[in-house]
């Protein structure tokens, strides 16, 4: 078992579902309410829409972009796994096109890098970020969302 194989991975319920269909596709997709009064976008996934109530969605395409929000230095990592990877980070991401959305995640230097493979010195909040793909887990059972910092 690899190191990676041991890290903890997300576990998809019905209503998440597609976003881990389309990370395995390397798109970032976001779900949206599909009533034609509405149209508000909704993370995480759900089957009835906060705004209006309505239980029709769809699943919308984001460009991948977006900026640190948050991001915090574990200490210490409790589990082996992790504690082996220190000092990693666990960012948020507001996503460029849909600021109200943030995804946590990890920015790598590549997107199958360990997760330690930033310098936390040179994370900013407010800083550039895009997504970056990548297969995790027995088999690459699921895609992971990664960031990149942008030059």
């Amino acid at each position: 078992m690899s190191l990676s194989d041991a890290l903890l991975l997300p576990v998809a319920d019905e209503d998440g579902a597609p976003f881990w269909e389309y990370t395995a596709r390397g798109e970032l997709r976001v779900q949206a309410c599909d009533s034609s009064a509405c149209g508000e976008l909704r993370f995480p996934p759900r089957p009835c829409c906060p705004h209006c109530g309505s239980f029709a969605s769809e699943w919308r395409l984001m460009s991948g972009r977006g900026r640190l929000w948050s991001y915090v230095i574990p200490h210490p990592p409790l589990l082996p796994a992790y504690a082996e990877q220190a000092p990693y980070n666990a960012v948020l991401v507001e996503l460029a096109d849909a600021p109200q959305i943030r995804l946590a995640g990890n920015v790598v230097a590549s997107p199958d890098a360990p997760l330690n493979s930033v310098d936390p010195a040179r994370l900013r909040i407010g800083a550039p970020v895009r997504a970056a793909f990548c297969p995790a887990g027995p088999s690459g059972s699921v895609t992971l969302v990664r960031w990149l910092l942008e030059r």
